[in-house]
């Protein structure tokens, strides 16, 4: 089992970042390049039942699938291969720990989807040695900023 589980936290950081490879290099899209990744995946588990453990075969297509949501993210917002390969971790670690909660629940793997984003994109705003303030200044500074650039052009 734990084995299991060490297998499914690498194919969950690979399957995000393929997922946005198959976006970014061969432009193919955010829904196109998860589609494909979770195709894929099913239909190797649908070919190759006793190749896998039974854990593995329940839970691989979940994990991909819900994984490469991750790698549908812009490049505008995250262009770390690494950092996306991290969110696809967290994700599966968020799967490992809520799937029971999810059950019957629609849209149970987006929402850890996102939520590993968002732990990923925190990351550097919680390194940094200045104090966290109001997120709604920091976008009103930001969105300020981006007009005055827009003014000069």
């Amino acid at each position: 089992m734990a084995i299991d589980n060490f297998i499914l936290l690498i194919v969950g950081g690979f399957s995000s970042i393929v997922t946005f490879l198959l976006q970014v290099k061969f432009k193919q899209g955010p829904v196109r390049s998860s589609s494909l990744v979770g195709v894929l995946v099913g239909v190797f588990v649908l070919m190759f039942p006793n190749l896998l453990s039974t854990y593995l075969t329940e839970n691989l297509p979940l994990v991909c699938f819900g994984a490469s949501f991750i790698g549908m993210v812009s490049s505008k917002i995250m262009s770390d291969y690494l950092l996306i390969g991290f969110s696809g971790v967290v994700f599966t670690l968020i799967y490992f720990n809520t799937s029971n909660y999810f059950s019957g629940f629609g849209g149970g793997l987006g929402s850890a989807a996102c939520i590993a984003l968002l732990v990923t994109l925190s990351i550097p705003v919680l390194k940094k040695k200045r104090k966290l303030s109001n997120g709604f200044l920091l976008l009103r500074r930001q969105m300020r900023s981006r007009m005055k650039k827009k003014n000069y052009k």
